[in-house]
């Protein structure tokens, strides 16, 4: 008989995300991915001035925020038929470049690496590592404490928890160490972007930001040190867990979605538009075949949303109209399509696209594109951005000495009274998208088709899922009230919703709920 579950909201995620699966004979027979906070972004940016548009857009996260400002500003480039010069163009990459190497480990370390890893096997470790004694001793005080968070609440070990005291020490110990990796690829996005989250530096035409050789050098050393964890920790982390104990989980189908791949390419490698670090391209079941991406081909569908109507319309014309009581509704997220295909975007889609040589080998080998394979192809990808962040750096610091610098089109900065623009790049959790209409030199509609979008929709009006929603039919659930799996499957993607708002009482840490009308 078949069983419903419900994960809400699911933890460590960014944002608010709620999940059902129902599950027959220990699988999940059917998923219902749910969004359950509003953005309404679109509708506050409604008659204002255009420029706002980036500083606006850039608050609906703190985590990926200059993406959403990076975006902003090429839709509004678009629009105001901008042409950011070289040197702009560079220290936006660098911006956003140290904004991954933050945000790719930290999704590894500290959102998913406990899906995978027995912590409390950090109390079994006999080695000798003076490092990794004191993280056995650090551990143990704290569970002798009572006072175990983040590590806890988790699910109970299951078969693809690893166990092993020493691999899993040397996980934890990297995983504190990554909390100061990530405050370093932070400053990194500061030292150009003026401050982090919501940096002030990048605007319609370029950046405000001039570079200075100090500022360079100062990048440059922290680069060095953010690189080298990246290439001599983290990724040599997820070969170890991927080739090792968790090959049989790579092997298996668990996690796989539809195999349907959407990017938008990003980080704009020269002057011309079409050199990209991460190439654009669609994959369309096939993984050996990538087709030009047409953005004509995207539709965002309603059916299964709160929002009125039941049109699948182009982003440029969508609309954000909130309807709480719609029948059959259940989440605030839309259901974006390409070719009304469900497409995932993120990591496993850009290195897809890209045929990246060492994932396509795993992919021959029998490694299957789900879970696994996602965090697989995120630390290629971070290996990516490193090469990709030197090189900008090295051309940047190159016109900086040559006193050759100008990171503004200073002639396109007034308003025009009536224009369209649309801005696609990557964020590191996938393809996002802004469109702008402005008429009488006002905001006059404004559409955000983000990564969570994408890979979290809810169903859409010919009743195909969503990608995570479909990755998640067929996932081994043995224990219903220990559905492991289940939540390896959601992390695996990364999910960015909104940030959430909890109302916690100071004394006793209760979580409050409220039912309010």
């Amino acid at each position: 008989m078949a069983q419903k579950i419900k994960i809400d909201p699911v933890t460590r995620i960014e944002g608010h995300l709620g999940v059902t699966v129902e599950i027959e004979n220990g699988k999940v027979k059917d998923a219902w991915s749910e969004g359950n906070m509003f953005r309404g972004l679109e509708v506050l940016l409604k008659g204002r001035d255009p420029r706002d548009a980036s500083y606006v857009t850039d608050r609906v996260c703190g985590v990926c925020s200059g993406s959403h400002n990076w975006a902003s500003a090429l839709a509004l480039d678009d629009a105001f038929g901008a042409d950011v010069p070289d040197a702009g163009r560079l220290v936006r990459n660098l911006i956003l470049g140290a904004m991954w190497l933050h945000d790719h480990p930290l999704h590894f370390y500290h959102l998913s690496a406990l899906d995978y890893i027995d912590v409390m096997a950090v109390a079994k470790y006999k080695g000798n590592d003076p490092g990794l004694k004191a993280v056995r001793s650090k551990i143990v005080k704290l569970v002798q404490a009572g006072d175990t968070a983040p590590l806890t609440p988790r699910y109970a070990p299951d078969e693809w928890n690893v166990s092993d005291p020493e691999l899993v020490t040397t996980a934890v110990a990297h995983y504190l160490q990554c909390l100061e990796i990530q405050a370093k690829a932070k400053r990194m996005a500061a030292l150009l972007g003026g401050k982090i989250p919501h940096n002030a530096s990048i605007v319609v035409g370029g950046t405000t930001m001039y570079p200075t050789m100090q500022t360079l050098d100062a990048y440059r050393g922290i680069l060095a040190e953010v690189a080298a964890f990246v290439k001599n920790v983290y990724v040599k982390d997820v070969v170890t867990f991927g080739t090792g104990p968790l090959l049989k989980l790579a092997t298996s189908n668990v996690g796989v979605s539809g195999l349907n791949y959407l990017s938008y390419g990003g980080f704009q490698n020269s002057s011309s538009k079409d050199d990209m670090l991460l190439p654009a391209g669609a994959i369309l079941g096939n993984l050996g075949s990538i087709e030009k991406v047409d953005p004509e081909a995207i539709t965002e569908h309603v059916a299964y949303s709160w929002y009125d109507g039941d049109a699948a319309l182009q982003p440029a014309q969508g609309e954000t109209a909130v309807n709480r009581d719609k029948d059959k509704a259940y989440s605030f997220i839309k259901a974006p399509r390409y070719q009304d295909k469900a497409m995932e975007v993120g990591p496993l889609a850009r290195m897809l696209v890209a045929q990246n040589e060492t994932l396509m080998g795993l992919v021959e080998k029998g490694v299957k594109p789900g879970a696994v394979a996602r965090h697989a192809a995120r630390a290629l990808e971070t290996l990516t951005i490193v090469d990709g962040v030197t090189k900008w750096l090295d051309e940047l610091t190159g016109m900086v000495g040559k006193g050759d610098v100008k990171i503004h089109d200073d002639s396109k900065w007034n308003v025009p009274d009536s224009s369209t623009g649309k801005g696609l790049t990557e964020a590191p959790r996938g393809a996002l998208g802004h469109w702008i209409n402005i008429k009488g030199g006002k905001i006059e509609n404004y559409q955000l088709v983000v990564p969570g979008t994408w890979n979290m929709s809810p169903r859409d009006k010919n009743n195909v899922r969503g990608p995570m929603e479909q990755a998640l039919i067929g996932a081994p659930v043995p224990d219903a009230k220990n559905p492991n799996n289940v939540v390896r499957i959601i992390r695996s993607f990364d999910p960015c919703i909104s940030c959430a708002v909890h109302i916690i009482e100071p004394k006793t840490n209760e979580i409050l709920k409220f039912q309010i009308g």
